[in-house]
């Protein structure tokens, strides 16, 4: 049953992630029926901790506090990626799981759940501006950087900010059904599940050219997305055979020129998605995708999400 929870806090915390946490299980809603959690915020470095704004906060607990827990939440917080952190926390960490608790990290809180060994050998979420950096520290975690959050047993991880809250009423959809969830995601006016992951959500340049020997045919293919275009006809731009110019292709971008304009029409359907009126299909026809079945296809392969929900993500629902 999830009815104990802590919020385990370092010095540096994050008060927005630290606000996800307490919203979502500190708040007392018993005047609509739902259940109130035995709360409390944890301190693993002293009784005053400053946050990563500038203020100072006082806590009432310590360690001892995460005994009696059914979920510990591990908020995001100033340089988790890169500093240490007590070992009495992950000791404490690593020992509720071993009773049967619960840890959730909100953001850069998943370098603690690491650090702690729990995430060995499971798959986590993380913001994509973390996710190199855990997979480098930690190899034998499976970082997956495009998702809101992963729900591992015991370890739930979610990525940046706001997807803490999506992780939250996962796990009271999951335990307590989801009439609890719905209606505690309504007294704080949020969704109670959104669609698509992070990748939505990154910018991500396409990969560059390390060499000039087909710079020519890059900008060539940038002007042309809505055209049809066949490996063989790019080598013939490039003045090569189209093995050689495959072979080029791939040294010089990082991958392969059906991927590479698959990616820029992508982008560029964003991008006009979400700074033009035009309708889904003239979308898909300017960039390249030919109809809207098609790009839809494509775009929730590339970013989990349809055009229709990217706009309304973007531009506000009057504009889907």
């Amino acid at each position: 049953m999830l009815e104990n929870v802590a919020a385990v806090l370092l010095d540096g915390v994050n008060p927005f992630e630290l606000g996800v946490v307490c919203e979502v299980f500190g708040v007392d809603r018993s005047d609509d029926g739902l259940p109130v959690y035995d709360f409390a915020v944890a301190s693993a470095e002293g009784p005053a901790l400053r946050s990563d704004t500038g203020f100072t906060l006082q806590v009432e607990h310590g360690l001892e506090r995460l005994a009696a827990a059914d979920l510990i939440a591990v908020p995001a917080g100033q340089c988790y990626e890169t500093r240490d952190f007590p070992p009495e926390l992950l000791a404490a960490l690593r020992s509720a799981v071993d009773r049967g608790a619960r840890v959730l990290s909100v953001c850069s809180g998943v370098f603690v759940l690491a650090a702690a060994g729990l995430l060995d050998g499971r798959r986590c979420a993380v913001h994509w501006r973390h996710a190199d950096a855990l997979a480098r520290q930690y190899p034998h975690v499976a970082v997956e950087p495009d998702v809101l959050y992963v729900d591992e047993g015991p370890v739930i991880t979610s990525a940046g900010t706001a997807a803490g809250i999506d992780a939250c009423l996962h796990l009271v959809r999951k335990e307590q059904g989801p009439e609890v969830a719905n209606r505690i995601a309504r007294r704080m006016v949020v969704p109670p599940h959104r669609d698509g992951g992070q990748a939505q959500y990154i910018e991500r340049p396409l990969p560059v050219s390390d060499g000039d020997t087909i710079g020519e045919v890059l900008t060539w293919m940038e002007r042309h997305l809505d055209e049809e275009v066949t490996v063989e006809q790019l080598a013939a731009r490039a003045h090569m055979s189209p093995r050689t110019f495959a072979r080029r292709f791939q040294q010089e971008t990082g991958t392969t020129p059906y991927r590479w304009i698959l990616r820029q029409r992508v982008l560029l359907a964003q991008r006009l998605l979400e700074a033009t009126d035009e309708t889904v299909d003239a979308v898909a026809g300017r960039t390249g995708f030919g109809n809207a079945a098609a790009l839809r296809h494509h775009f929730v392969r590339a970013l989990g999400t349809t055009p229709q929900a990217y706009r309304r993500t973007f531009r506000g629902p009057e504009a889907a």
